[in-house]
């Protein structure tokens, strides 16, 4: 569902890690939330409410992934070899949802949707050797389509 970027430790959470994992007992698991309790909260992110609005902005950013041109981001074609499937919408959409529940509230923004683009669509978008050789990752181009895309 997402793709995280997480990077090197500093240098004395490291050591911290190397002290643990290397000295003493072994570390022990522990369940934190019982399985009822999640499929609960799962189900619960579901009735989070989505205007048809925030739906279409979805979609509209997928699109961009896939003809950057329609959305006035011609220059962004030859970087793309593939857009985002439709399992990016869906998975933006869902993930949009329990960032809304999680701040309190039962409804989607679009601030929501733009909290989670890039993690949602970084690993969806498949961009060409060109973009490789242009510097262009999957961040930079996002947040082009994220910038010329409409805000509902």
């Amino acid at each position: 569902m997402f793709k995280l970027v997480v990077t090197y430790p500093e240098r004395r959470e490291e050591r911290e890690v190397l002290d643990r994992m290397t000295t003493g007992d072994e570390p022990v698991a522990r369940r934190l939330f019982e399985p009822e309790r999640v499929l609960r909260a799962r189900a619960l992110v579901r009735t989070i409410y989505a205007d048809d609005r925030i739906k279409e902005y979805v979609l509209d950013l997928v699109g961009a992934t896939r003809t950057p041109a329609a959305a006035g981001l011609g220059e962004l074609a030859p970087l793309i070899e593939f857009g985002a499937s439709p399992r990016a919408g869906i998975f933006l959409l869902r993930a949009a949802k329990a960032h809304a529940l999680h701040q309190g509230r039962a409804y989607v923004t679009p601030d929501d949707i733009k909290a989670l683009a890039l993690d949602i669509l970084r690993h969806r978008v498949i961009l060409t050797y060109r973009a490789d050789a242009e510097g262009v990752g999957p961040d930079e181009l996002l947040r082009r389509i994220l910038e010329a895309v409409q805000v509902p």
